[in-house]
């Protein structure tokens, strides 16, 4: 990315993240005193889960803020991984807010704890639903043209919650209503089940971020399409990709007409990186040139990645 596209994500990272904050707040507060009022264990786990929501939020804007900082001495591939570390975090309060909502459901199926007030319980849940709902309209926007991992992770926290609010009406509607009184509690064991299952989905993006997973084959296939339009490639192999926050780096090994000099080398390489970054703007490439036929590599990183290239070849 461009600095001035670098400077405009970080504005809708932070927007996104403050905007989460502000609802997480309006929405521990009514839940608090919707808990008090019902009894409900699904009311219960909807207010821990919000209060996580704003632990997580808080993490978030502080990853996406450490993020957006330029490379310095000590961080000189950036800052980008932070972003990952913040949706990891927001991995771990989601698995306990699950355990913590199990267990409370699993003590009030065991005891019978029935709930009450709820008219308060579902006008506050079709408040929170609103609420929600506004957010997420707003981060599915943020997500579309940034591609934050710890904003699509803070997402996936009010995608739980705009269920948990469903879910929390459904349970008051069959206990008080219809005289379900088991209905709370196995709604709650259900939303513990539902949060559980989004945090090993979340983990796994924030996880392939911090252990530089290769980009996906689409996106490796039209990196090396652009190297074989190139006329003075003789091959590439020990192509290597990934991606850190917004930025994202390759390194490969070219091979060149060996008869080059190093100035010809280099120029050749000058322009290599002009046409890549067409097509890749704001990809730091890393080349190593090799004279045609040397190739000091092992196993998957000595194998040639444009097989049908020649030196005829047009561009």
């Amino acid at each position: 990315m461009t600095a001035t596209q670098l400077e405009q994500r970080a504005i809708l990272t932070r927007s996104a993240a403050y905007a989460s904050i502000a609802v997480a707040l309006f929405l521990a507060v009514i839940k608090g005193w919707a808990t008090w009022k019902t009894g409900s264990a699904a009311m219960l786990g909807s207010l821990a889960d919000t209060a996580l929501d704003l632990v997580a939020s808080i993490a978030t804007l502080a990853g996406v803020w450490i993020a957006a900082q330029p490379a310095d001495e000590d961080h000189r591939f950036g800052h980008g991984k932070a972003e990952a570390l913040a949706a990891f975090f927001q991995v771990v309060l989601i698995a306990l807010s699950a355990a913590a909502i199990a267990f409370r459901s699993i003590e009030h199926l065991a005891t019978g704890a029935q709930t009450a007030a709820a008219e308060e319980g579902i006008a506050v849940s079709l408040v929170a639903i609103l609420a929600t709902l506004g957010l997420l309209a707003w981060q599915r926007y943020v997500i579309a043209r940034t591609q934050s991992v710890a904003i699509r992770t803070d997402n996936l926290h009010y995608k739980s919650d705009l269920l948990l609010n469903v879910a929390v009406i459904a349970a008051l509607v069959l206990d008080q209503y219809l005289g379900l009184t088991a209905a709370d509690p196995l709604f709650g064991l259900a939303i513990a089940a539902w949060l559980a299952w989004g945090a090993w989905n979340a983990a796994s993006e924030a996880i392939d971020h911090l252990m530089d997973r290769e980009w996906p084959e689409e996106q490796r296939e039209a990196f090396l399409a652009v190297l074989a339009r190139h006329p003075d490639i003789r091959g590439v192999h020990d192509l290597r990709t990934r991606t850190s926050g917004a930025h994202d780096f390759v390194q490969f090994h070219m091979a060149v007409d060996p008869q080059l000099t190093v100035a010809k080398a280099h120029d050749l390489m000058d322009e290599v990186e002009e046409r890549l970054a067409a097509e890749f703007p704001g990809v730091e490439v890393l080349i190593h040139p090799d004279p045609e036929g040397l190739v000091d590599e092992h196993g998957v990183a000595a194998e040639e990645l444009l097989p049908d290239v020649t030196p005829s070849k047009e561009s």
